[in-house]
């Protein structure tokens, strides 16, 4: 069985356009207005994405529910395998105990609160992001400064603003990850080629917000001023964050980089603060000076990152072959995990639908393969890591089953709307729901790349994702691009660097921040205090895309 997309089933471009977008209305609504929770809409959208490809595009019901179901394989292990072992690997330290040592050591950095906003918030939220992704960071950054006595809807004020520069590269690269895969066919590039592109294109657009970030977070905490006074500190962080985020995307890899900077940030405050101190040390109003209960002494704090440089020698080691090039065949390991790589065609899916112009040049049948790389996957090599990690802090096979168990209790819901989102982006790409928006887009013309920053806005708002974000967008991202004749690996970067900025108003995390703090209820007062910020945030990034794409087309790599 063939069947050929149509691209205007209603008649017309935006009239199709408005009816393509109803699954992504459903879920708007669903999540923002109705306040259903991220699974129940993530259902309902589902549905409504059947309905469409079924009643509107005309798609014969086999296809259709085979592509959901392929939709949902690819959640299974190139989202959720990765998203749900990050969060295992960081349970495992907090359940062996080296995390609490982690946060003394943190909390008796400084007394001064910029700094400590600075290194918890700023720095050590972005290890967490790299580590685990989702809402990790803001629950965890955000109780630790309240209980250091910030006050406490100041303190998720923070952890929701500090989280905007990690959240493209979060949980190992799985946003850049799941983009290249899903939009490789349609570039005609290999997966991993669109990945390393995406990170690198990525990795020379949110270096710019990095350097922002840090003054910004101390503006908001203690206003432009008191911010002046600890420039050589804000200066320190966000130069070694950025610099490193640019190198790591770039030259190492897209699973690596927020750990990777992060780690630099924080060295790059401890040696500054040897050297420099603040000439006042700042406080809240009304607050004494407390002798600093510190764990500097404490050796057992040396051991506690000993998690995180295991699961650093284990990515790079299982990248190593994309990183030095040529090596010989018994050293790339790279090469060797990849031998493990199962690639299939999806039985009655693959090939059984064509594109057409204007999305192809021609009639062209599209593919639907899957790969699934056992060993060479960052979830796989997360979970190799979380049981080294656990054995060398004295953890049994009981802990370590134990915790296994309760990770999948506390992400059930978490993995069941990511399937579904999966599920949705499949429906709507091989239904041409996808390609119907992508034309209309289109039409926006040379300012498509600062709109495209609010599409990624506009996502993680609704998920609170940026890998969901880049299954429901990107491919309808890299079609616009397409069809302007604008670079397409832009266009998803953009996606996931626009997407970062919406991460401070999505009703999930402003509920995980106002929870963390036992502030259930102010999420809409954290919500009036951020949303400014986000949409500003969200707008320097769509200039920076509209340069890359007018005046600094150098910076967009190639393949």
């Amino acid at each position: 069985m063939t069947w050929i997309q149509d691209y205007q089933p209603a008649g017309g471009l935006w009239v199709s356009a408005l009816l393509a977008a109803l699954p992504i209305v459903v879920l708007l609504v669903a999540l923002g207005v109705v306040r259903f929770s991220a699974h129940l809409s993530a259902a309902l959208a589902l549905v409504t994405a059947l309905g469409v490809a079924l009643l509107l595009y005309r798609m014969p019901a086999a296809l259709a529910f085979d592509s959901a179901a392929m939709g949902v394989v690819f959640g299974v292990w190139s989202v959720a395998w990765i998203a749900f072992h990050a969060v295992y690997f960081h349970n495992v330290t907090v359940a062996t105990g080296r995390f609490d040592s982690i946060k003394r050591v943190l909390a008796g950095f400084s007394e001064d609160r910029r700094l400590q906003a600075l290194l918890i918030a700023f720095a050590f939220g972005a290890l967490l992001e790299g580590v685990a992704g989702g809402g990790s960071p803001i629950a965890i950054t955000a109780a630790m400064m309240a209980a250091l006595g910030f006050p406490p809807v100041k303190a998720v004020v923070l952890a929701l603003l500090a989280n905007t520069a990690p959240v493209a590269f979060g949980g190992l690269g799985n946003p850049l990850i799941v983009l290249g895969r899903l939009t490789a066919p349609i570039m005609h590039l290999k997966q991993d080629q669109a990945t390393e592109l995406f990170s690198a294109m990525v990795g020379r657009q949110v270096p710019v917000l990095a350097l922002i970030i840090p003054a910004f977070l101390v503006v908001v905490l203690a206003g432009w001023k008191r911010m002046l006074e600890v420039w050589p500190a804000v200066l320190t962080a966000g130069l070694a964050f950025a610099a490193m985020q640019f190198v790591a995307s770039n030259y190492i890899s897209a699973s690596l980089v927020d750990v990777l900077a992060a780690l630099t940030a924080m060295a790059a405050l401890w040696v500054l603060t040897r050297f420099w101190q603040p000439a006042t040390v700042w406080r809240f109003d009304g607050e004494e000076s407390a002798v600093s209960t510190t764990a500097k002494s404490d050796r057992r704090a040396f051991y506690a990152w000993m998690p995180y440089i295991i699961l650093i020698l284990a990515i790079f080691l299982s990248r190593i072959g994309t990183i030095f090039k040529n090596l010989p065949a018994w050293l790339d390991l790279t090469k060797l995990l990849h031998k493990a790589d199962w690639i299939f065609a999806w039985p009655g899916l693959h090939n059984h639908v064509v594109q057409h112009p204007p999305i192809t040049a021609k009639n062209t049948p599209y593919a639907a393969t899957l790969t699934v790389d056992f060993l060479f996957s960052p979830g796989t090599v997360a979970l190799i890591a979380a049981v080294i990690s656990g054995f060398a802090m004295g953890a049994g096979p009981g802990l370590l089953l134990k915790t296994y168990r309760r990770t999948l209790v506390q992400m059930r819901w978490a993995l069941a709307t990511i399937f579904m989102i999966l599920a949705i982006a499949f429906v709507m790409n091989y239904s041409g729901a996808t390609q119907t928006l992508g034309l209309a887009l289109a039409t926006t013309g040379a300012v498509f790349p600062l709109f495209s920053a609010y599409i990624g806005w506009l996502g993680v708002f609704l998920t609170g994702s940026d890998a969901s974000t880049n299954s429901l967008f990107g491919p309808m991202q890299v079609i616009s691009a397409q069809q302007l004749n604008l670079n397409p690996i832009l266009a998803g970067a953009t996606n996931t660097s626009g997407g970062v900025m919406g991460k401070m108003i999505s009703p999930q995390n402003l509920s995980i921040g106002a929870t963390a703090i036992g502030q259930s209820g102010k999420e809409g007062s954290l919500l009036r205090q951020t949303f400014l910020w986000s949409l500003l945030l969200t707008a320097v990034v769509g200039v920076i895309s509209l340069l890359q794409a007018t005046i600094l087309t150098a910076l967009i790599p190639s393949p």
